[in-house]
């Protein structure tokens, strides 16, 4: 189980600073929840998370259930044994290959729409690569090709196995091209499912309800107030977000102002570096995005000047070549390596490169949270 307490509440914002308990440790929040998909953060070793500032990670259950299995997990003892991250651990409950194996894959869409498509997923609608059904969702293995039927029974059991601290519930993500009528019927699912889930578990790991309603402020609304009556340890914000960051802020707003103050909230699947301060002080106190891995294994470094390109040319000569990534930067990374060299690796292909790049933006997103607290304790946010 888990103990959350709020500490501290901001007077300018819905910002807060809080304690989250949990069986493999306590979590500072506001916290960024960096992705570790497989049971690891790509490129990185369990040492190198930790060392990185890493509170606590996330995986994936459908992924893991697909390989290696929650047996063999559940044999080693669990997620932290079999992985080496000895930390607390999340799963997601495998909702979001819901959106992003279904219609996100479909019209290449994820939960902010960066252009629109003119699609409109209406009532009925089914994805081309799996079939929604009210138990579950029917999909098809990216392994093996064989069939996998997931629902809401079936991912608590996948989880228990996993024996993360921190499970949540099955639902469906929809994207933002549903329309309202599409939405509502997805809702009552994931709110059906909210319940046999809870009902489903089995041991004492934590279980987050999440609050689905895509872009629209009555669903949103509703489900926020109907999982806050359920006995859930805490709440995930899930779904899409329009195509609007300002607007995505304001729909985080609506689900927080519903939701108990003595729980903990997730953000899930949100966290670029201009989201955090703004998700922070609409109440979120976690949140998880692959952000600082998936731009790594592209050659891109986040520093306090901006983001830098380590692909090009123009840091194998000069003087930036032998800068730091970023001078104000305290990791290893920073303190031992220049920009030739990283660029050097990067352009070369060498894996030491992906891991050094990556190490670094892990480093750089926990600071920056870890900047933000600070901020909540002087009163500035």
């Amino acid at each position: 189980m888990i103990e959350f307490s709020v500490r501290k509440k901001s007077k300018k914002s819905n910002a807060r600073l809080g304690v989250l308990k949990t069986p493999h440790g306590e979590v500072e929040t506001p916290c960024f929840v960096p992705v570790a998909t497989q049971a690891t953060v790509k490129t990185l070793s369990a040492e190198d998370v930790v060392n990185a500032g890493t509170q606590m990670v996330i995986s994936n259950a459908y992924h893991l259930h697909l390989r290696p299995g929650e047996k063999l997990i559940k044999s080693h003892g669990g997620i932290q044994k079999f992985s080496g991250l000895n930390l607390p651990v999340m799963t997601d409950s495998g909702g979001f290959q819901v959106l992003s194996l279904g219609f996100g894959r479909d019209f290449g869409i994820s939960k902010v729409m960066k252009y629109d498509t003119g699609e409109v997923i209406m009532k009925g609608a089914q994805p081309k690569l799996l079939k929604i059904t009210e138990d579950g969702v029917e999909f098809t293995s990216y392994v093996d090709g064989s069939k996998l039927f997931l629902g809401p029974k079936e991912s608590i059991k996948i989880q228990e196995g996993i024996g993360a601290d921190i499970m949540f519930a099955f639902d469906e993500a929809t994207v933002p091209t549903a329309n309202h009528e599409y939405t509502a019927e997805s809702l009552k699912k994931t709110h059906r499912w909210a319940d046999i889930c809870l009902k489903a578990k089995k041991t004492d790991q934590a279980l987050y309800g999440i609050v689905q309603g895509g872009k629209f402020k009555d669903l949103r609304i509703e489900s926020a107030k109907f999982i806050a009556t359920r006995p859930f340890d805490g709440f995930g914000i899930g779904g899409e977000y329009g195509s609007d960051k300002k607007k995505m802020v304001e729909m985080i707003k609506w689900v927080t102002d519903e939701l108990p103050e003595e729980k903990p909230r997730h953000l899930l699947g949100i966290g670029y570096l201009e989201d955090m301060e703004p998700v922070i002080k609409a109440g979120v106190d976690t949140f998880d995005c692959t952000v600082p891995t998936h731009y790594a294994r592209h050659g891109n470094a986040f520093t306090s000047k901006g983001k830098i390109d380590l692909t090009k040319t123009v840091w194998l000569s000069g003087k930036a070549s032998k800068e730091p990534l970023d001078p104000k930067c305290e990791c290893f990374v920073c303190q031992n390596h220049t920009k030739g060299y990283l660029s050097h690796l990067i352009r070369a292909h060498e894996i030491l490169g992906l891991r050094l790049v990556t190490f670094h933006n892990v480093y750089y997103f926990n600071n920056y949270v870890a900047e933000l607290r600070n901020k909540i304790k002087k009163g500035l946010i």
